[in-house]
């Protein structure tokens, strides 16, 4: 196609992820035409009311090598339309230095955020090629630039210019007690990537003597200096970097597999305190579980079977168990800096078993959607921790945020393969969007400003693409979908993908009916169900035999709580149950937080929420959660009826932990009509499956749920539930799922790389 008719097919394309798919044949067209006229038909699509369009046209100026598409890049940087800036600031990166540029590049680094981030990536990559101009210009900014977090970002930004002449600014700065302790921060951080330099270790091991926050991360530069050149494989390579284990052996003498996972936005532990405050959602739980689960070996269960509409395309099947068995597990999350410290010790002499490794970010918690800005921090963080195992064997990304971005860097530096979960997020929630009118042509660029749904789209295509193999969830149209909103031909080479559903732990669930059983038959309630006593005794009343419509999940727009509390205060849904949303940190809550928390109050005031049957008790730990959601299904005697009923008001859920857990427990379910829960949920039986953007289609199933729970007789569709969940959803069976993978995947590593040797 010729320029024009690619641009024209992107605005007249149905939806949205048709026109973003449609913007790489813009680029190849751009790239192939190129010359005056492609220049002059692109720039004046930058003015376009459709901004999808225009978004398209800046990145595909990128592909049209000559000066005046640098020119035109550069005047974006700038640009009136703020949205353009980020694109064009990562369009650079895919050209030469300029050096009229580099100015404006760093303008943007100093003012921040999610395009400060894009601007600094790019000045990275151009430091390699000039490191002089790069520094200097860093260097100079510094001079002018007061404010400390600003300040900091400089800094951090000249910290990532490898060459000598950026030492001694940054050997300066860390010594500078005037200077504000954050700033110094950044370039002592940036020191412990600078080895071999004796004027930057005795700086470094100086600082490293001293208490507080800038001593700890002056002993994690000293661990990063003291770091080996070469990361072993666990059989190649003994890791001078780190210390035997306390029986004598080397982490990387291990004869097991070590698989490391992470999430980046949560404060993950093993016992999982910190579950459904801020991001602390369902991946947390996930993690830990699987972490367990892997290397005390899943162990399939009898008549086990994939999820209908789960079937593997031609050729791909889920792996056998094979000889190399998964020994360690490593899950990476967010900490402090001392706690950071910690973990690398604990990894250097824990060869076997799940173990945590703490990454700090150096900064104050901030949701995912906001931690972009983090991305240097990250990296050096997991680096750090990948090298303190003494050897990973393969690395498993499973979304498009800041953690995986970072980790993609680390285990193309350290040469570790990395397997990819590979979901339609962000394309579902731009699609769902698109469907209820909240997102258009005319909004495009402004939504994406905040939620980056450009950028993401591409990190999960350049993830995909890198792995080695790729981890899909079950879908009732798995391939159409792939191929339609991601841009995945999943049938082209089956063998690289393999279908794995997430799982949970039954024995939890198990335990919390027990109970919720046990104390609706009369005997004394334990600790978390008196805990909900408590809180139920709160409600007025004329409300305490009411059963109980129950939520689990972090507040953010995209788990939809303030469309659940609109679907069931607006109507008469309000009469004939009580509504408990469990999640988030109501004490200190993030802005995501906050925007749920003030939707609902605008629905129903804060003020009159025990009144109106809304109860908001904020996050709790997974196994008092458990505890709840069994309750709601008994009742608590006195205080809530029985057969209540779960809500996911999900604007998209890939798989869905917390509905899975809740059918684990025997209650009815309202779930989104697409992605995973529609492979397991049965329409009108264990629940019902709806259009949750929709707020009146949301409120007649949660109605409908809610008629049919109360007319239940037996526990025959209890039953059916929690059989789904034992026969294909199963933690143990998840872990078999992936410990196959795992060993495929290291097999064709070391395939290929005995090829590598012996074809020197």
């Amino acid at each position: 196609m010729g320029i024009q008719t690619s641009l024209d097919a992107i605005h007249e394309a149905d939806r949205l992820v048709d026109s973003m798919r449609l913007a790489d044949d813009l680029a190849l067209d751009a790239a192939r035409t190129g010359g005056a006229r492609t220049i002059r038909v692109l720039r004046g699509a930058l003015g376009s009311p459709d901004q999808l369009v225009a978004i398209a046209a800046t990145n595909a100026l990128a592909q049209v090598f000559d000066e005046q598409a640098d020119v035109v890049l550069s005047d974006l940087l700038s640009s009136d339309r703020t949205f353009l800036r980020e694109h064009a600031a990562s369009a650079l990166s895919q050209r030469l230095p300029r050096y009229d540029t580099v100015g404006r590049l760093i303008g943007l680094v100093v003012a921040g955020g999610f395009t400060g981030m894009v601007a600094q990536r790019t000045l990275e990559q151009w430091s390699s090629a000039a490191p002089a101009v790069v520094g200097v210009a860093l260097e100079g900014a510094l001079i002018g630039v007061h404010e400390p977090d600003a300040r900091y970002r400089l800094v951090e930004t000249l910290g990532l210019v490898r060459a000598r002449i950026t030492s001694r600014p940054l050997l300066t700065i860390a010594r500078d007690r005037g200077e504000d302790e954050h700033v110094r921060v950044a370039a002592v951080s940036a020191l412990g990537q600078r080895r071999g330099d004796q004027a930057v270790a005795a700086v470094v091991h100086e600082l490293a003597r001293h208490d507080g926050y800038l001593g700890d991360v002056a002993r994690l530069s000293a661990i990063d200096l003291s770091a080996p050149d070469e990361v072993p494989d666990g059989h190649r390579v003994h890791d001078r970097g780190v210390e035997d284990g306390p029986d004598g052996d080397h982490p990387a003498g291990r004869d097991g597999l070590t698989i490391a996972q992470l999430f980046l936005h949560a404060d993950i532990d093993a016992g999982l305190t910190h579950a459904g405050s801020g991001d602390n959602g369902g991946i947390a739980t996930l993690l830990v579980r699987l972490g367990d689960a892997l290397a005390a070996g899943g162990v399939l269960p009898a008549g086990a079977v994939l999820p209908a509409g789960a079937v593997l395309p031609a050729g791909g099947a889920v792996p056998a168990l094979g000889d190399r068995h998964v020994e360690r597990v490593v899950t990476l999350s967010r900490g402090s800096a001392d706690a950071a410290v910690e973990s690398v010790h604990d990894l250097a002499t824990r060869a076997s078993g799940h173990v945590y490794g703490r990454v700090p970010l150096l900064s104050d918690p901030v949701s995912s959607a906001t931690a972009w800005p983090l991305r240097v921090a990250a990296r050096r963080g997991i680096r750090r921790v990948l090298r303190a195992a003494g050897g990973v064997d393969l690395l498993h990304l499973r979304m498009a945020d800041v953690g995986s971005l970072a980790a993609a860097d680390v285990a193309r530096e350290l040469d570790i393969p990395v397997v990819f979960t590979v979901a339609p997020d962000p394309h579902a929630v731009i699609q769902s969007l698109d469907l209820s009118g909240a997102l258009t042509r005319e909004t495009f660029g402004d939504v994406d400003e905040v939620e980056h749904f450009w950028f993401r789209t591409r990190l999960v295509q350049q993830l995909a693409s890198n792995a080695s193999h790729t981890v899909l969830f079950p879908r009732p149209e798995l391939e159409r979908d792939m191929r339609e909103l991601v841009g995945i031909d999943v049938t082209s080479h089956p063998e690289r993908h393999t279908i794995v559903p997430e799982g949970i732990d039954l024995g939890v669930v198990d335990r919390s009916v027990a109970e919720a059983a046990e104390h609706a038959a009369g005997l004394p309630a334990t600790p978390p169900l008196a805990e909900l006593r408590a809180l139920l005794e709160t409600l007025p009343p004329e409300r305490r035999g009411l059963p109980l419509l129950v939520s689990v999940g972090r507040l953010h727009r995209v788990k939809g709580m303030a469309t659940i509390v609109e679907a069931w205060a607006d109507g008469p849904l309000r009469d004939r149950a009580n509504l408990l949303l469990i999640g988030g940190d109501l004490e200190h809550p993030s802005a995501d937080e906050r925007e749920q928390l003030d939707l609902i109050d605008a629905i129903v005031p804060a003020n009159r929420h025990r009144a109106s049957g809304l109860l908001l008790p904020g996050h709790r730990p997974n196994d008092t959660v458990a505890r709840w959601v069994a309750a709601a299904r008994f009742g608590l005697p006195g205080l809530a009826a029985p057969r209540g009923v779960y809500v996911c008001g999900s604007l998209k859920e890939e798989f869905g932990i917390a509905l899975l857990e809740a059918m684990g427990s025997g209650l009815l379910v309202v779930a989104p009509q697409g992605g995973g829960p529609s492979t397991y949920v049965r329409q009108g039986d264990t629940g019902w499956l709806t259009r949750t953007w929709d707020v009146d289609a949301l409120r007649l199933a949660m109605g409908e749920a809610l008629t049919a729970a109360s007319v239940e007789t037996t526990e025959a569709r209890a039953a059916r539930s929690r059989d789904t969940v034992e026969r294909s959803f199963t933690i143990q069976a998840m872990a078999r799922s992936l410990s196959g993978v795992y060993d495929t995947v290291h097999h064709d590593e070391l395939e290929q790389r005995e090829w590598s040797v012996s074809a020197r």
